[in-house]
């Protein structure tokens, strides 16, 4: 409970830095501004709360804002979708079905082997807890890399995205999608802050790596439901592809991720050639494989 505590203190401190007050509808009264963002009584005027309430709440004191307080404060911080969820997960309000029930070994069920086999022209993985990736296709591991081929506990998103040479090359706008990865992974560790696995990631992470330790203090959260990525293989050359993420009905840890390209467009005709150069079924060495799950 500390730790979500610390983690709730935080977030409130970091989304208050980041809102501008005169976007907020606050009138100058006069006072310099030595930090940025709103004051603790300026998010209290606004969400309709007292002054005391809120730094508080910010202190990280064991408080239960009801519902319309956590909208209230979730609007006077300008917090999206991603941001409100993930207040409502560090103060210990999401619903029961989306909280945490097990931190045991996750599975890939037949079914969704079955699903990635049958996107044979199209790349796919499953993404599961702490952005593990437990299971690929062929076209993502032509697309991507061999996740397969890394041992168990290093096949992971985030620690690709940052300790992996080929993840850095492989990305035309690395930066962008390496700060979405640690925004993602933020958004994990509110719903289960107390994960060891998690922690130990984050923690080898931040050791390892400068720019994640950075855009972490952020405290910046985001949820992938799709966008793009553009890419620079080493066999096909640039190409951007599509991406939509799918939760598996009954699995709030699992997600589908499905990549495409727009029909006729260049990057269509490149994953066209990567999967030809792969052959159905094959990796690009023509061993034939099935995807693969962590038990992290």
């Amino acid at each position: 409970m500390a730790r979500t505590n610390r983690e709730l203190a935080d977030f409130l401190r970091r989304a208050r830095s980041q809102v501008d007050p005169a976007r907020a509808g606050l009138p100058p009264d006069g006072r310099v501004r030595r930090v940025p963002g709103l004051r603790r009584e300026e998010v209290a005027l606004l969400a309709g709360v007292s002054t005391d309430y809120y730094a508080r709440l910010e202190q990280g004191r064991p408080i239960m804002p009801s519902a319309a307080v956590v909208e209230a404060i979730g609007r006077a911080l300008e917090l999206d979708a991603a941001g409100r969820a993930h207040l409502e997960d560090l103060l210990g309000l999401a619903s029961a079905p989306a909280r945490r029930r097990s931190r045991g070994a996750q599975r890939v069920r037949p079914g969704l082997y079955q699903l990635l086999d049958s996107l044979d022209g199209e790349p796919a993985l499953v993404l599961g807890r702490r952005t593990d990736i437990l299971a690929s296709n062929r076209m993502a591991r032509a697309l991507f890399g061999d996740f397969e081929r890394m041992p168990a506990k290093h096949r992971n998103y985030a620690r690709w995205m940052f300790l992996d040479e080929d993840a850095r090359s492989l990305f035309l706008d690395w930066t962008e999608m390496a700060r979405a990865a640690v925004e993602s992974l933020r958004f994990e560790v509110g719903r289960d802050p107390d994960d060891s696995a998690t922690v130990a990631l984050v923690s080898e992470l931040r050791e390892r790596s400068r720019e994640f330790d950075r855009w972490w203090e952020q405290h910046r959260v985001h949820q992938r439901t799709h966008g793009s990525k553009r890419l620079r293989h080493p066999l096909v050359g640039e190409l951007t592809v599509e991406y939509e993420t799918l939760a598996p009905p009954g699995d709030p840890d699992t997600t589908l991720y499905v990549y495409t390209a727009e029909p006729g467009s260049p990057s269509r005709r490149a994953l066209d050639l990567l999967a030809s150069w792969t052959g159905s079924g094959e990796d690009v060495d023509g061993r034939q494989r099935r995807g693969a799950g962590t038990d992290q």
